[in-house]
């Protein structure tokens, strides 16, 4: 990437990282033409996966930092709140395994509290004779 930079983009702060062969802004309708997309990507074992994948990944993980619907909003760039909300679907799946940890946690707590919170066993009391000063 540093490479792409450094030959390739110019040294303005609001330069295109990529662009098309006469350096204009790449559109939707020439970028698979100009780029290649479909070579390099299934060369990397990718077929099928197409550049807005990427978007998607990027607000997917996002979504899961736990930024709440406004941040997502003016991360992704949406006027609405209506097409973030698909990424949303993947922070419900972590509520679930939250979820489900908090459940495994209460049910050790309990287990725990049944068999006597790790207190010394009658027997033991009777192997492991108290110190004077506690008795």
């Amino acid at each position: 990437m540093r490479k792409h930079l450094a030959d390739f983009v110019a040294e303005d702060q609001d330069a295109l990282v990529f662009t098309g062969a006469a350096g204009a802004v790449l559109r939707r309708s020439n970028f698979q033409r100009t780029c290649n997309w479909q070579a390099p990507v299934a060369t990397v074992g990718l077929p099928g996966f197409h550049f807005h994948d990427l978007r998607h990944t990027g607000n997917t993980l996002a979504s899961r930092t736990g930024a709440g619907l406004a941040d997502l909003v003016a991360q992704m760039d949406h006027a609405s709140t209506r097409a973030v909300l698909i990424y949303l679907h993947t922070a419900q799946e972590r509520d679930q395994h939250i979820a489900d940890g908090l459940s495994l946690q209460i049910k050790k707590s309990q287990d725990r509290a049944r068999s006597g919170h790790g207190k010394r066993k009658k027997w033991e009391q009777r192997i492991r004779p108290q110190p004077e000063h506690m008795s």
